[in-house]
């Protein structure tokens, strides 16, 4: 089972360009499951339901509950934004977990999506947290109410949740040891999920937020990654061990970067899933 995580940079920069820059990538990479943060939403169109439309998969949405942070930021009131999961099979059922506000950048979710794979529910999550450089209490927070949340859907089915986001921290920071709950105390007793990360080729280029990004390159550095699937602890070959991990849309397609952020790519054992032909649908509103 192929999983994307990636920041798609809402309408910033050339975004009709970008747009079919992002479905370029994600096209060649064929994921099965993929979650999306910063997703536009406006003129009775969503780019996650275009992607899906011309890939093939089913999709769900989750909309911010306070977009105005983002809509001052681009100038135009009229354009939403959210998270949304793309996924090769349907969309059994959903939820929207607002975050604990930041500083002036509320409207923060996480989107769950019950996967119905063959034989199987998927439980995925995919999140955007604060961004702030100095904001790693409020991610804290945002975690541990994350946490919760995921607890409360995973469910007692055969596959472990796969939790997918923009982080915006560091991989050594408190919030992200926080949520993994194996360096440090969980924020849920007994919940541990796995930096998928952690499973890649030693010295693979790994980092998201790369200043090589011209969306990027005016902006602070260092490159770091802040982007992640994190997944429940499974033996080897059971569903959602982790296969391998590695980057994907990091540089330019047909002269257009897609994004400010790189995706992260995770390949899973998918335990008694068969991959059979996708087709379109739609969960969400």
């Amino acid at each position: 089972m192929r999983v994307v995580t990636w920041n798609l940079w809402w309408r910033y920069g050339p975004w009709e360009a970008r747009q079919k820059a992002i479905l370029a990538v994600l096209r060649e990479l064929r994921p099965d499951v993929v979650g999306l943060q910063e997703v536009w939403d406006g003129g009775g169109a969503n780019l996650a339901g275009w992607l899906a439309g011309e890939l093939g998969m089913h999709w769900a949405w989750g909309a911010s509950h306070d977009p105005g942070f983002w809509q001052r930021r681009l100038g135009d009131p009229g354009v939403g934004i959210g998270n949304a999961v793309l996924s090769r099979w349907p969309v059994a059922e959903q939820a929207v977990l607002p975050l604990p506000p930041g500083d002036g950048d509320g409207g923060r979710l996480a989107l769950y999506a019950g996967i119905d794979a063959p034989g199987q529910r998927v439980p995925f999550f995919t999140v955007h947290l604060s961004s702030a450089t100095d904001a790693s209490a409020v991610r804290c927070r945002q975690v541990t109410a994350l946490a919760g949340f995921v607890a409360e859907h995973t469910g007692d089915g055969p596959f472990p949740a796969v939790v997918t986001g923009d982080f915006n921290a560091w991989p050594d920071s408190d919030e992200v040891r926080l949520f993994g709950g194996y360096r440090t105390a969980p924020a849920v007793p007994g919940q541990v999920l796995m930096d998928a990360w952690d499973f890649a080729e030693p010295g693979a280029p790994s980092v998201t937020w790369d200043l090589g990004n011209p969306y990027v390159a005016g902006t602070f550095g260092p490159s770091v990654r802040i982007d992640y699937v994190f997944v429940a602890p499974t033996g080897r070959g059971a569903g959602g061990h982790v296969r391998g991990v590695r980057r994907a849309g990091d540089g330019p397609v047909d002269g257009v970067w897609p994004s400010d952020h790189a995706a992260v790519v995770v390949d899973l054992s998918d335990g008694s899933v068969s991959c059979g032909p996708a087709s379109p649908g739609r969960s969400g509103s």
